[in-house]
């Protein structure tokens, strides 16, 4: 694939700072646009990404498009470059944090993602637009015996966050824009965020103090190593570009794999060497007892995720030890 130039929205972000140096490792000319906020956590970590991987980021709002498109957009046309691709990372997550902040969820992810749409339509309309959604659009959707199929989102989402990602889906299938969307299943690993469960029971189990376990422990989730969802959007980009993906698609990325919570709990055990003290806590209402992604569409295509939990753990706790033990105040 020749060199593209390529904008990636939320480029401080856990995925996205890696995506961005994954994809100029590849020799793409990447511009990145994140406004670091304090959503969930320290902008402190974010700088630290920005920093470590060397990334040229800009910082500012997708919600404010007149500072996008005057400091910006035109910049890179200015320089003579076509906006290739656009990979739209930049959201407020948190499926239990959006509870009593919907207008925030619905300001960040409704508003921003539809002032970005339009943009690009006036500015940049031929502009190939890859988005993140979330697993969580499926809701209460039953899983079958193969998992979540793309086709299948039969159940309510259970918070704001899921469905402002679903409407996103929405906006950008009736847009003018040439969009493929990724519906990401529990991305977990270093550089990651320090308010996900594998960070906070780390954290937590080294001091010995209680994590909350919710649902009693019985809970299933898809957890997906952060390279395997890096190469799953490579693979996107280049099936994308080869004229094999059709506007308005939807794919799932994810391990393809369930995991007990509890042996989540084990393998980051395994690696602290202690034993979690644990709250046994009833279910969370933003929270699906289950999650499973069927990948066998992406998996045509070429994705094949390669990590399981036990070796994507043992890598997060050693980038841990390196990276956040010592700098608890990220």
């Amino acid at each position: 694939m020749d060199s593209k130039t390529i904008i990636v929205t939320g480029a401080a972000g856990f995925i996205g700072s890696q995506l961005s140096l994954k994809l100029q490792g590849l020799g793409h000319n990447i511009f990145g646009i994140d406004n670091f906020n304090d959503h969930l956590y320290s902008p402190k970590l974010k700088a630290k990404r920005h920093n470590q991987f060397s990334i040229p980021i800009a910082q500012m709002d997708i919600r404010d498009p007149v500072h996008m498109r005057a400091n910006f957009l035109d910049i890179i046309m200015d320089r003579g470059l076509k906006i290739d691709y656009l990979i739209h990372l930049a959201a407020h997550a948190g499926v239990r944090d959006s509870f009593g902040k919907e207008p925030e969820y619905h300001s960040n992810n409704i508003d921003g993602t539809q002032k970005l749409i339009e943009l690009l339509e006036k500015l940049s309309p031929e502009t190939k637009v890859i988005y993140a959604s979330t697993s969580s659009v499926y809701g209460g959707t039953p899983i079958s015996e193969n998992g979540w199929t793309e086709d299948k989102v039969q159940g309510h989402q259970l918070n704001a966050y899921a469905y402002t990602k679903y409407i996103n889906e929405c906006q950008f299938k009736i847009s003018k824009l040439h969009a493929v969307g990724l519906r990401f299943f529990t991305v977990y690993g270093p550089w990651g965020r320090p308010d996900m469960a594998l960070f906070q029971f780390t954290k937590r189990i080294l001091a010995e103090e209680p994590i909350d376990v919710y649902n009693y422990g019985d809970m299933k989730r898809d957890f997906t190593y952060i390279d395997d969802i890096l190469n799953g959007i490579v693979v996107v980009l280049e099936n994308m570009e080869d004229g094999k993906i059709d506007d308005g698609e939807i794919f799932n990325i994810g391990r393809g794999e369930q995991v007990q919570l509890m042996d989540f709990v084990k393998a980051i055990e395994n690696n602290v060497g202690k034993k979690a003290l644990i709250n046994l806590a009833p279910k969370h209402p933003a929270d699906t007892k289950e999650t499973w992604s069927n990948t066998e569409k992406l998996q045509a295509l070429g994705y094949k995720p390669e990590t399981s939990i036990d070796e994507g753990v043992a890598k997060f706790y050693k980038w841990y030890k390196k990276h956040y033990y010592a700098q608890e105040n990220l």
